[in-house]
């Protein structure tokens, strides 16, 4: 969107809310703007953890060999 479509909106918003209500619709934009992030992080970080693949890698080399796998005597 270029200048011309932004003078556009503003023009348009200024006739729709008129001069006054302008900040406190503005400030209620920003608002739920910073909610709606806040709730995307929650849900991103409440996922399963995603375990990488060199992790998985690794536990594998470590493993124990079928020979060690014997009782103690």
């Amino acid at each position: 969107m270029g200048a011309g479509g932004l003078l556009l909106i503003i023009i348009a918003a200024l006739l729709l809310f008129g001069p006054n209500k302008l900040p406190e619709l503005g400030r209620a934009v920003g608002r739920t703007y910073r909610e709606f992030k806040e709730a995307t992080r929650d849900i991103v970080d409440d996922g399963p953890e995603v375990k990488k693949p060199e992790a998985s890698v690794a536990v594998k080399s470590e493993s124990p060999k079928p020979d060690d796998w014997r009782l103690p005597e």
